[in-house]
């Protein structure tokens, strides 16, 4: 099949490949990458994954179609999705439609036949950046201008938040959460609806008066996209909150949680994002298998007189996985034990947050 779109870097290399999906227009987004082997429909339809070019490093997909139930958010937005071996007669009898077909409705693109173990080197070796996405005889010159006049956009946390507050009840529920919505995926909802808490999910930017209003037993900060210092309508709001209701925090909530205390966030080099990262637990030693999506992570050493300290650590590179301030009924982990991509090592942490609740019932 005729190479018809490529992928321009922004070191004027080119990979070519062949379009699927929405096969026309071009695109500036962020390419990286994730080491998962299934799981493509929950990384397509993942918030957190807004203005990025995802690169599946394991070879075939698309081979067992799109499942109405595995979805984590009504409209994916996801930047584009870079294959190797697209299959487009997925054999699963629950199957509903193509990958393909699912790219085209929500005009997204795919590129398929691509090198994506040289692009995935590429990423590993100089990092994630920006990158357009084009028919195969753009001008290589025209690719690397519209790189550097295209603006970084910065709102992705206030394209995929909830419009309004919406609920999710939980039969005989015991517990009130309520949850800021910076790009939540369903999975967080059904979890916390297992354990017996009605979920009202609120935007990223209702206030904390509008949230305590609510008479929450807990608050939940989800996931997100994009840069987390450009969140700070959310981080006042949870400055505002702490110490006032148990708070539990995934992700980019991580992330806000660190920034509400005074601590600080860097980007990493290419990000974490797959589904079987070692993360030692450092209370009990255990290591857990996680699955990961991020690009940013915590400071350890900007923690100090926040209150919060190191729970767990990245046992690939010692980054900050997981933080906790006793006294205020504060914790967060960088993972997303929602996610249980077969290891089911980190549902232990919803459990927290109901004892958390339970026990500030009492207080």
């Amino acid at each position: 099949m005729e190479k018809n779109r490529k992928i321009i870097m922004d070191d004027g290399s080119e990979f070519y490949g062949v379009a699927f999906g929405k096969t026309d227009g071009t695109f500036v987004r962020e390419i990286v990458f994730n080491t998962s082997v299934v799981g493509y429909q929950e990384i397509v339809s993942d918030p957190s994954y807004t203005d990025q070019a995802v690169v599946m490093t394991y070879p075939v997909i698309g081979n067992y179609g799109i499942a109405k139930e595995d979805f984590e958010t009504k409209v994916p937005t996801i930047g584009a999705l870079v294959v190797r071996d697209y299959n487009d007669r997925p054999s699963n009898f629950r199957s509903m439609q193509t990958l393909s077909e699912l790219l085209e409705e929500y005009d997204i693109p795919g590129i398929s036949e691509v090198d994506t173990r040289l692009l995935t080197r590429s990423i590993r070796d100089h990092g994630s950046r920006r990158v357009v996405i084009c028919p195969a005889d753009t001008p290589v010159a025209e690719g690397l201008l519209l790189l550097a006049t295209e603006k970084a956009p910065t709102d992705a946390i206030a394209r995929v938040s909830c419009k309004k507050r919406w609920y999710s009840r939980a039969p005989h529920a015991k517990y009130n959460v309520v949850a800021i919505d910076l790009g939540m995926k369903s999975n967080i909802v059904r979890n916390l609806n297992d354990r017996g808490c009605d979920v009202t999910v609120v935007p990223y930017d209702t206030p904390a008066s509008e949230i305590l209003a609510l008479s929450p037993d807990g608050v939940f900060i989800s996931n997100g996209p994009g840069n987390p210092e450009d969140a700070t309508t959310t981080v006042h709001t949870i400055a505002k909150l702490y110490s006032k209701v148990p708070i539990f925090g995934i992700c980019m909530g991580h992330q806000l949680l660190a920034l509400a205390r005074g601590g600080k966030t860097y980007k990493l080099k290419f990000g974490h994002r797959g589904g079987n990262h070692p993360v030692r637990n450092l209370a009990t030693g255990k290591i857990e298998m996680t699955s990961q999506n991020h690009s940013y992570a915590v400071v350890p050493e900007s923690l100090e007189g926040t209150g919060l300290t190191v729970t767990h650590i990245n046992l690939l590179d010692n980054t900050v996985e997981g933080m906790e301030d006793v006294k205020h009924k504060a914790f967060s982990v960088q993972y997303h034990p929602e996610s249980a991509p077969g290891p089911q090592d980190s549902g232990y942490l919803f459990d927290r947050f109901i004892n958390l609740m339970e026990v500030n019932r009492h207080a």
